[in-house]
């Protein structure tokens, strides 16, 4: 029971930017949700090209439908083409994907990038992506990651320095952060051109109640009043290192 609780509170402490006395579940729960569909202000997604590439006879006749500004993205002040799912905004930094709909380019070509931009200690949340694997390299800065890939896998974790690389299998679960006080900034790479993305705090804790009750080894009240009675249960260096960041840094919890 200690490992499942463990676990919960682990997915659920780390879902947002930084370790946080939390509302009841659902008013927190919902409040992530909003900031990570917060999204970089773009034009309208247009349908019409992306069904027209995907349904193009040849490499050719789909490259043909592309103007010359379409095959370029820019990470930093996403290009036309870019729908709201593109970007999303919260308040350890920003995420900006290019995948064959944020940029239809990519119809065809079999991958796909993300570029992170994390504040100090600024988290990417514990996800996973179901339909690809991961390359990551930090181009700015250091970066902690940590992963599991499944049952009875390993768990891995690095320090990530600049131009340092490494590997999350597909649909393992990961996440990373910015253990400094200054911008971190990394590249992440994969094999599929929409490898999709799945919250694993807010999955976890959309499923049923009773669900979540029971794989948490029993009933459970989230709040204010009993935050560190779960925080006992939570692996001491994780919190140690998250608060130590935000320490040395200076920054306050939300």
């Amino acid at each position: 029971m200690c490992c499942a609780i463990s676990f919960a509170a682990t997915a659920f402490l780390l879902a947002g930017r930084v370790l946080s006395a939390p509302r009841p579940v659902k008013a927190q729960i919902a409040q992530i949700n909003e900031a990570n569909t917060s999204s970089i202000p773009t034009q309208s997604y247009n349908q019409s090209v992306f069904e027209s590439l995907v349904l193009a006879r040849s490499a050719v006749d789909r490259d043909n439908l592309l103007d010359n500004d379409d095959t370029v993205f820019a990470f930093v002040n996403p290009c036309r083409n870019t729908p709201e799912l593109g970007g999303t905004i919260g308040d350890g930094g920003k995420l900006v994907r290019a995948d064959h709909s944020t940029f239809p380019a990519l119809v065809g070509s079999g991958g796909s990038i993300t570029m992170g931009f994390l504040n100090p200690c600024g988290f990417n949340t514990p996800h996973v992506h179901p339909r690809a694997g991961e390359l990551i390299v930090v181009v700015e800065g250091r970066l902690f990651t940590s992963v599991t890939a499944e049952n009875r896998a390993l768990h891995r974790n690095h320090t990530l320095n600049q131009y340092e690389m490494t590997v999350f299998p597909q649909g393992a679960i990961h996440t990373n952060f910015n253990p400094d006080c200054t911008p971190a900034v990394f590249v992440a790479a994969f094999p599929d051109e929409d490898p999709g993305v799945g919250q694993v705090a807010q999955n976890y804790f959309g499923l049923e109640d009773e669900i979540v009750l029971a794989s948490a080894g029993g009933d459970l009240a989230i709040d204010g009043a009993n935050i560190d009675a779960w925080r006992n249960n939570i692996p001491v260096n994780v919190v140690k290192g998250v608060e130590s960041c935000l320490t040395t840094c200076g920054i306050k919890k939300r």
